[in-house]
């Protein structure tokens, strides 16, 4: 059984979470700092392959109203430039709220504003790919 790895795409940072092997828990992995070159889509690969991924989740952010808009086209760039670098499908699924949630609950929790910038990505990464995880099951 493969797992499933989710990505919070942005413009200076991806937040990576990974799926146990079941596909019940999603667990924040990583957070890469973007160097928007091919070194980006290679360290994808590589957790992808290291992971034995079977599916790349990508956040898809759209407005409240359910538009779509400059940073969704990024997104759509991005995911479909990656799927030249791994041989497992891409698959979009709604982020909206995640950073919002991914900050309050860094807040909650008593994470310094210094600190918060490291792990916010690979928390709403993680909170994407368990919203994800309770909609295939």
């Amino acid at each position: 059984m493969g797992r499933i790895v989710a990505l919070d795409v942005g413009d200076a940072r991806i937040g990576i979470a990974v799926s146990d092997p079941m596909k019940i828990v999603a667990n924040p992995l990583n957070t890469l700092f973007r160097k928007k070159t091919d070194e980006d889509f290679e360290e994808i690969a590589r957790i992808v392959r290291e992971q034995d991924a079977e599916l790349v989740v990508c956040g898809l952010p759209k407005s409240m109203n359910n538009q779509e808009n400059a940073q969704t086209a990024k997104t759509r760039e991005f995911a479909e430039k990656l799927k030249s670098y791994i041989s497992v499908p891409v698959k979009f699924f709604d982020e909206r709220l995640t950073t919002v949630s991914a900050e309050r609950a860094l807040i909650e929790g008593g994470v310094r504003r210094e600190d918060r910038k490291n792990v916010i990505d690979k928390v709403a990464a993680t909170m994407i790919l368990q919203n994800y995880l309770a909609y295939i099951n």
